[in-house]
């Protein structure tokens, strides 16, 4: 659909609150939304300028539009969460979340029993959780198996047939586990005062079945039932070995959600911890992918939805790390509904918590994406050396392995950085970092032919070993850059260079129009990505270093009355000199104001 197209309908789309949905031509739904002015945010679609490729596409591909009109954003919220998870359009947020998780049923039959299951049947039966481990719910099922004396037979125990006296009391009976209301020795309102205890377990709420317990022991006591009596007592010692395995927080506290977030590209990981009662019962981590370039407020606010309504959370407080616009104290389900961005106390202790949770769920995902042969044995590192060599079809097994990379801040302020890997293993003494000194602005293919024949012609000088395989970090024109360095030098077919392009993880080879895709899960593509994040790191640390020694210095700087903070904050804005100098005063004044811009401007401009 075209602007033009879209504005013979603008006028057609309400101004109120609501989702719409984006179909193509083939009646394929293309994208959920949700929005507080219909009109205004469709419109949006059709009149910016994108920054985003995929948002483009999308709006070529648009051919219908349709809308649902509702009260209020908040309803707006559910609704588009509740479309995404039916339908899973193609440009919303990808959930990668395929699990299935455990729950605790309480079955609807005489004197319910209590069980783990996977499968949520409508049958009329209560089901507690969703839980994020079957080795937790196990322990809290045998927990209850000895604090809460509940039947685990198959029994119809209907009044009918314990009329009759159809069974008898098994060994569970015997064993104190089962107070056997298959004779009829104990009535239904006792089992379900059971039931209720189970249920204040499951939700973290241990303090009224501590109180029943404590008042039954003493019972016991005062009726000279010693026995009995410490029964009850081990009871309470199990109950509170319990507790404090759990991650208590504040028994002041209440019922809270507390999410964090972090967004890496594409891709974004949402922490979230479920609280009752003051006691961490549940923490899950998701990982999710965008398509849209949506920020991190939108890609939260998707988390949130899905994540409460997955674990059915009822909690009306909600701890996040940073403000939600328009959502910070709203009604949802006629409750008071509160989202809270804490800035100390135990609810900040919360947010902390979650945001470690998160971080290590990154850590590991990369860590299962990257090889580390580290401590590996010397056949080990030669199998996968020998299975790179093959993958790559390379002349000779690279024992000796180097990658490029370069790095800017803000488009200003270029360093390059070398890592060097021996037999698989990080070789450190041999990485080195390069401040470019022949390049003026950001040019990366001229900063790459500089460091890659700065390092080369001092290894040709000193008559060192080559690697087998450099690899730079880079598409095509950075490839072709080193290589000009490497004839240059004349050490062409020395070595074998090959170019990794930055996310999609292709490898290019000198000259070759076709890109090689390694298996996504083969040893050789794990070991290049864990050599890419290596000289990543490694960039990025040595960046920092020089930024905070103040090394880098700028053409801004050198402007006189135009200090540091001033000409980062342009650079940040305007991504480079050359930008800078072909502003109007007007441009560079509604930025830093115009005394100073008045002082920039000239300074480009005098003569």
């Amino acid at each position: 659909m075209t602007a033009t197209e879209f504005q013979q309908i603008s006028s057609t789309i309400p101004l109120s609150p609501g989702i719409y949905k984006y179909y193509d031509d083939g009646n394929t739904l293309l994208y959920v939304g949700k929005a507080k002015s219909l009109r205004k945010r469709i419109s949006s679609y059709f009149s910016k300028t994108f920054t985003s490729y995929k948002t483009h596409e999308l709006v070529q591909r648009i051919a219908r539009i349709e809308f649902t009109i509702v009260d209020t954003e908040q309803d707006a919220f559910l609704l588009e969460n509740a479309l995404i998870k039916q339908f899973q359009p193609r440009y919303n947020i990808d959930l990668k979340d395929d699990k299935t998780y455990p729950y605790l049923v309480i079955k609807k039959e005489p004197f319910p029993r209590v069980f783990l299951t996977r499968r949520k049947i409508n049958d009329g039966s209560e089901y507690l959780g969703p839980f994020t481990s079957v080795g937790k719910v196990r322990e809290l099922l045998d927990f209850i198996k000895l604090t809460i004396p509940l039947r685990t037979c198959k029994l119809n125990l209907s009044a009918a047939n314990i009329q009759k006296g159809k069974y008898k009391v098994c060994l569970e009976y015997h064993l104190g586990n089962c107070k056997g209301p298959c004779e009829g020795l104990q009535s239904e309102e006792e089992y379900r005062q059971g039931l209720l205890q189970l249920r204040n377990l499951m939700k973290g709420n241990l303090g009224p079945v501590m109180q029943q317990f404590k008042q039954e022991m003493q019972g016991y006591a005062g009726a000279l039932q010693f026995e009995k009596a410490e029964m009850m007592r081990r009871k309470l010692d199990y109950l509170e070995q319990y507790q404090a395995r759990s991650v208590i927080v504040s028994k002041h506290l209440g019922n809270l959600d507390v999410f964090s977030i972090l967004k890496d590209g594409d891709t974004a990981f949402v922490n979230y911890l479920m609280v009752q009662h003051g006691t961490i019962v549940q923490t899950h981590t998701i990982q999710l992918e965008t398509h849209l370039d949506e920020n991190q407020e939108e890609v939260l606010l998707y988390a949130i939805g899905q994540l409460r309504a997955s674990f059915n959370s009822q909690a009306t407080e909600i701890i996040v790390p940073f403000e939600l616009p328009g959502w910070q104290e709203e009604t949802l389900d006629e409750k008071e509904f509160l989202i809270t961005v804490p800035k100390g106390g135990d609810k900040k202790k919360l947010l902390e918590l979650s945001l470690k949770n998160v971080n290590y769920f990154q850590d590991e995902i990369r860590r299962k994406k990257t090889l580390h042969l580290e401590g590996k044995s010397e056949e080990e590192k030669k199998q996968v050396l020998f299975q790179l060599m093959e993958d790559l079809q390379l002349p000779e097994l690279p024992v000796h392995i180097e990658c490029f990379d370069n790095s800017n801040f803000q488009g200003a302020f270029p360093v390059s950085a070398m890592v060097c890997f021996k037999e698989g293993v990080a070789s450190k003494k041999d990485y080195r970092h390069f401040n470019v000194k022949t390049v003026e602005g950001i040019n990366d293919f001229a900063t790459m032919k500089e460091v890659v024949t700065r390092r080369y012609k001092r290894l040709k000088d000193e008559e060192s070993s080559l690697p087998q395989l450099v690899i730079i970090d880079g598409g095509k024109g950075q490839l072709g850059a080193a290589m000009e360095a490497i004839r240059e030098l004349d050490l062409t077919g020395s070595m074998t260079l090959v170019g990794l392009a930055k996310n999609e993880e292709e490898l290019f080879f000198p000259g070759d129009s076709e890109s090689v895709r390694l298996p996504y899960n083969s040893e050789s593509l794990k070991l290049i990505r864990r050599i890419r994040d290596e000289v990543h790191r490694f960039g990025i640390t040595f960046h920092r270093n020089q930024r905070s020694k103040g090394t880098f210095k700028n053409e801004l700087e050198g402007i006189p009355g135009i200090g540091k903070a001033t000409a980062t904050q342009l650079l940040r804005k305007f991504r480079s000199i050359s930008n800078i100098r072909n502003l109007s005063e007007e441009e560079i004044s509604q930025e830093i104001g115009g005394a100073r811009a008045k002082l920039v401007w000239e300074y480009f401009h005098k003569g």
